[in-house]
């Protein structure tokens, strides 16, 4: 699940334009926590992930969501 958040949120902030500090600014959290969160370092309250989802313009479960591209291929024989 952290590594699920840790791309989704690196995904969205980079896709909004944000530096990690200025995102950290915005969502009223420590830069230093949100790299640890990309980094796969700690685990995100709600609380947390409701305010970095806020600032980012995104669902809280967006941020927890796997895309096909993060699922492991199944590789069939035929």
């Amino acid at each position: 699940m952290r590594e699920i958040l840790a791309l989704n949120l690196r995904k969205y902030r980079q896709a909004a334009g944000l530096s990690q500090e200025e995102l950290a600014h915005r969502a009223e959290i420590d830069r230093t926590y949100i790299s640890s969160l990309e980094r796969c370092q700690y685990p995100a309250s709600i609380d947390v992930l409701d305010r970095l989802a806020r600032e980012l313009g995104v669902e809280a479960a967006d941020l927890l969501q796997k895309t096909a591209r993060d699922r492991p291929r199944v590789r069939r024989s035929t």
